[in-house]
């Protein structure tokens, strides 16, 4: 029988191996389970008072707590004790890892990407896209509204060793099924991993990304095309979308093909793949903040035009895209991302997306945190990543126009 994974921890269990927390309520003869902070929690950083766990097969719905004798329904992870997502054992679960380089714009990109899924993609694909749990949904409403309402950038992605306690976003994306008699909603649970880019640069560091690099079904790759040696001076483009020192200060170690090279080293760290087989993992390839270039291409470029508005993944329109940044590459580079890739990676695709749609004005004295532009956030194609890796998944249809 398959293993699940928790969208949390990304430990693997089967699925009898599920637990339950007590509800917490008080039984008909009066008892009630006491409340205390949970130990496996609590090294996680988390030291909220809660409910027992309850010993249980987690095939079933729900089990009889012994302390109090009411019925719990709640499952948790064996590993993590996170709650876990209603009939997570009955239902898909997908999980996407997105890692970059430093001042890549992840945070601001998975913010747009997140916000753009629950309210514009999911109308285009007639989906329903919520937090799937209470975390997710307050956090996640916390720097939606950070970034929206009060047009602040968030600050950069923690290293794992400095927020011990980093936890994925969890969401649920449903769609409608139409069946011969009925009508169905099928539930794909989707996990997004930020993964700093400087957790790679240890030994410890990848020893902590292993597990949930290897665990993923896709992955993304958020890179910044600005410092790509010989872009600049292929496009001649304008002093002031160019990387800060202290940018430039931080490429020297994170550049494009390094990122690439530790991710890599860690997916061959992962059981059964070694140096001498090629990775399965779906990766894509994202170049961030494709707005700065715009003024340098051609406005025929793919990279400039709108995504389709389909109800499904347009492949041939990916492709389109996918040809134009590689041959771009060869020209800024001589190809040797898309050579590294092409030796190591059975499925790839790039793609260039911009989470803000302008360059955020500098910081001005006194200010401690970057605003969006005047123009206000305008993202171009954000979602295409994250969809072609759904269309991969065989979570929504693929079409060829």
């Amino acid at each position: 029988m398959s293993k699940l994974t928790c969208p949390y921890c990304y430990g693997t269990f089967a699925e009898k191996q599920m637990r339950f927390r007590c509800g917490g309520l008080r039984a008909p003869d009066g008892k009630v389970c006491p409340q205390k902070p949970d130990p496996v929690r609590a090294k996680l950083g988390d030291n909220r008072v809660v409910p027992p766990v309850v010993e249980a097969n987690g095939k079933r719905l729900s089990a009889v707590c012994k302390g109090c004798g009411n019925i719990a329904t709640i499952q948790i992870c064996p590993h993590c004790h996170s709650q876990l997502p209603v009939h997570y054992g009955k239902i898909d679960n997908r999980m996407v890892a997105m890692i970059g380089a430093k001042f890549s714009g992840k945070s601001v990109y998975m913010t747009v990407l997140l916000h753009e899924l629950i309210h514009r993609v999911g109308r285009r694909f007639d989906a329903a896209v919520i937090g799937a749990d209470e975390r997710t949904r307050r956090e996640f409403g916390s720097e939606e509204r950070t970034l929206y309402s009060e047009g602040v950038l968030p600050v950069t992605t923690r290293t794992a060793a400095a927020d011990k306690g980093r936890e994925p976003f969890v969401f649920k994306f449903s769609l409608g099924e139409r069946r011969r008699f009925r009508s169905t909603l099928r539930h794909t649970v989707l996990s997004f991993f930020d993964t700093a880019g400087e957790d790679l640069e240890s030994e410890q560091g990848v020893a902590q990304n292993v597990r949930y690099l290897g665990s993923a079904n896709g992955i993304i790759v958020l890179l910044d095309p600005l410092t790509i040696p010989g872009l600049v001076e292929t496009l001649g483009l304008d002093p002031s979308v160019l990387p800060t020192e202290r940018q430039r200060e931080a490429a020297k170690a994170d550049s494009p093909i390094n990122i690439l090279t530790r991710v890599t080293e860690v997916l061959q760290k992962v059981p059964g793949v070694g140096p001498n087989r090629m990775i399965d993992t779906p990766v894509a390839i994202a170049f961030s903040k494709v707005d700065a270039l715009w003024d340098a291409l051609p406005e025929p470029s793919p990279l400039r035009q709108p995504a389709p508005a389909t109800a499904y993944f347009d492949d041939n329109n990916s492709l389109a895209v996918h040809a134009y940044v590689q041959a771009l590459l060869h020209d800024w580079e001589g190809g040797q991302i898309d050579q590294f890739l092409a030796k190591h990676y059975r499925t790839y695709r790039y793609f260039g997306v911009s989470a803000l749609g302008a360059v955020p004005p500098a910081l001005e004295p006194g200010q401690l945190r970057q605003k969006v532009a005047k123009s206000g956030i305008q993202p171009h194609r954000v979602e295409d990543p994250f969809l072609w890796l759904l269309s991969r998944l065989k979570v929504i249809e693929t079409g060829k126009d």
